[in-house]
Formats: structure tokens, C-alpha cells, sequence
């Protein structure tokens, strides 16, 4: 969905390839699927993973892949360094310095007495987070005072990465980020992504909408001037962070209601990769009709079946149609759905000309 036209995806699979022949019915998916081993078959094709770590190199090397197309292990260590969210706090406090309509506190210590005294000296909920987990992960929420439970956990997280970070838990209205797009250290901004997550903090989907609808959704909190002024300022400091990183990054922020009013948390975190954002924006951009808007979600279904039968209902309810391909209304599973899924990525979008529309209907 996300790939670039001419693209070879690594899933090839019966269900996949059926999956992708009906899709092209009604989209121009100009890609094509190979199998993880059809790798050595590409040499000279750059791979361009979600993510990468040491395992998949080494899954790719086995595979057959050039070792000079992939990156080093020495650049791998670098990657893992950015990616820590220790990074987040000095830009946030960066960020804070130069205005004060920004909010937010971030905090890294290296010692469990220091984090009990941190707690202890303040009043309210706080969040501590491991140094490196992913996005919505990693995380201890301190309900007024911590748990013996919870300091155990302190002291194997230091243990295991050499610190935790600590952060008093805002009054949050809203989940946004800013996507960028790093290369030979300059920063490319993407767009907006309008987002939802848990009360946790997991990524629960995003708003499929125009970039100028979200920007007029946070600027009824912000005013005009604020988001282009932080979008400029943060592109300066992603640059300055991360010299050698080259790739897509998104920065987690929030709209917080505080008492002096809405104030933006402005680097609650930040995402060294592909990210469900710039999916969003790319599904928006190249599947759905301007006037239309809608979700992209991913759900995850407890029990076998459930993601089927959720899936057939969802599509005899709220029928697929789709003009010059593009999405109008209606409800679409991104992948292939049977009776043992459990993950479902799907968009649901609707439409305000729907009387009007002549489009052809999916089945």
C-alpha cells in the first residue's frame, strides 16, 4: 500500500498474490510480490524494510542479499543509539526553550533511589519508560505512588539498559505527530498524522483526511502560526541529532490542556523508521477521494474467526466503492483475512456526496 511504484514486496504467498490480483481490479498497485528467498534474484534493488535490526540483516545475508547493499553492524549500533528515546528529551527541552507555548517534562536517571526520590518530591501521575522499547511500549504508568512491583521493575529495567526515563502524566486532548523524511542531512517534512492510541499508550489507528483539515483541527487549539513555526524549528534540530540517519521518522506529539490553557508537548517521542503515520498519508493520498475521510486501524482479535466474521460484516454493512480508484466509501481489509487472523489492518472510509456517487461497488 505504502511502496513505491515498481516496487518488489516481500510476501509472496498463494493467499498474498490472489489477494493483490482482486485489489488490482479496483487500484493502480503497481507492485509485485516475491518470496523472502526470490531476494538473491535482486542484487543490485535496495531494501527498504519497516525497520531494521541485527537479526533481519542476517536473515537478509542468509537470504542472499548483497552485505555491501545492507547496512553495517557498526551503523546498526548508531541506528540503535538514535532510535533511544533519551534523544527525545533534548530536543523537547530545546524545543521548551525557545517557547513557552510548549509543555511537557522528560527526565533520565540511572539509579532507582534517584527515581523514588523524583516520585516522592512531586505530586500526580507520572510514566516511567524504558530507554528502548518501541512506540507504546515499555511502559509503567505510577498511579499517585509506586508499587513495590513497580520499583522491581525500575531496577531490572537500569539494570538491562542503563537508566529509565520519568515524565508527570498531561492532561492530553489530542494525539498528532510531524512525519520527515532525513537524507544527506536535511530534513523533508512529510505532512501531519492525526492519530488515536490507548489510554497506555498503543497505537490504536489514524484519521485519513486532507493535511489542511488536521492542520485546522489543532490550530483551533494552537492558533496559525505555531505549527509551521515548530515544523521549521524541529527540522533544524532533527538534522543537527541525526547526521547519519537516512529514512523516514515521525515525532509523537500531543495537544494538552494545562492551566494556562492548550499547550503542545512537542517531542513526546521519536520514531527512526517507517510509521503507521506515513502510511496513513500515503493511503489518504493515493486510495480515498478528496471530500472523502475515514480511519485506518489495526485491530487485533482474541478469538479465531473473530477478524473473518468482523470482516464479512463490515463489508456487507458498508460496501467498498470505489471510483477511478479511489475510495469513496465503504469498508477495506489492507491484507487477506481467514479464519486464523488475529491482526487486521483495515480503513473505513464514508463520504458527504454519497447520494451523488455513480462508483463501482466492490464484492
Amino acid at each position: 500500500w505504502y511502496a513505491p511504484e515498481g516496487a518488489k514486496v516481500i510476501a509472496a504467498t498463494a493467499q498474498n498474490e490472489q489477494f493483490l490480483s482482486r485489489l488490482k481490479d479496483f487500484f493502480a498497485l503497481e507492485v509485485s510480490l516475491i518470496p523472502f528467498s526470490g531476494i538473491s534474484l535482486f542484487p543490485k534493488e535496495k531494501i527498504i524494510p519497516w525497520g531494521w535490526n541485527p537479526a533481519l540483516r542476517k536473515k537478509l545475508l542468509d537470504a542472499g542479499a548483497m552485505e555491501e547493499s545492507l547496512p553495517s553492524m557498526e551503523e546498526l549500533k548508531q541506528l540503535r543509539s538514535d532510535s533511544g528515546r533519551k534523544n527525545a528529551i533534548h530536543i523537547l527541552n530545546e524545543l521548551r526553550a525557545e517557547n513557552n507555548a510548549f509543555c511537557g517534562e522528560s527526565y533520565f536517571f540511572s539509579a532507582v533511589d534517584d527515581v523514588l526520590h523524583f516520585l516522592h518530591s512531586r505530586n500526580g501521575d507520572h510514566v516511567l519508560k524504558m530507554p528502548n522499547s518501541g512506540s507504546g511500549k515499555g511502559l509503567s504508568w505510577i498511579k499517585g505512588k509506586i508499587t513495590d512491583k513497580q520499583t522491581d521493575w525500575c531496577r531490572r529495567v537500569i539494570h538491562e539498559q542503563g537508566g529509565l526515563i520519568a515524565e508527570p502524566v498531561l492532561n492530553k486532548i489530542r494525539d498528532f505527530a510531524m512525519e520527515f523524511c532525513l537524507s544527506d542531512n536535511k530534513a523533508e517534512f512529510i505532512g501531519y498524522s492525526l492519530f488515536q492510541s490507548t489510554s497506555s499508550g498503543a497505537y490504536m489507528g489514524n484519521f485519513l483526511m486532507p493535511q489542511t483539515d488536521i492542520e485546522e483541527r489543532l490550530g483551533e487549539y494552537t492558533g496559525p502560526e505555531l505549527l509551521p513555526q515548530l515544523r521549521k524549528s524541529l527540522a533544524e534540530k532533527l538534522c543537527r541529532q541525526y547526521p547519519s540517519y537516512s529514512g523516514c521518522l515521525g515525532v509523537d506529539m500531543m495537544v494538552c490542556k494545562t492551566n494556562r490553557g492548550y499547550q503542545i508537548q512537542p517531542c513526546v517521542e521519536i520514531n527512526l523508521r517507517m510509521n503507521m503515520g506515513i502510511v496513513a498519508y500515503i493511503l489518504y493520498d493515493r486510495f480515498v477521494k478528496p471530500g472523502s475521510t475515514g480511519k485506518f486501524t489495526v485491530d487485533f482479535f482474541k478469538k479465531t474467526g473473530g477478524a473473518l466474521t468482523f470482516q464479512q460484516k463490515m463489508s456487507t454493512d458498508f460496501p467498498l466503492i470505489v471510483e477511478n480508484g479511489k475510495i469513496i466509501s465503504g469498508f477495506l481489509a489492507l491484507t487477506p483475512v481467514s479464519e486464523q487472523t488475529q491482526y487486521l489492518a483495515y480503513v473505513f472510509v464514508t463520504s458527504p456526496s454519497l447520494l451523488q456517487n455513480t462508483g463501482k461497488t466492490a464484492e
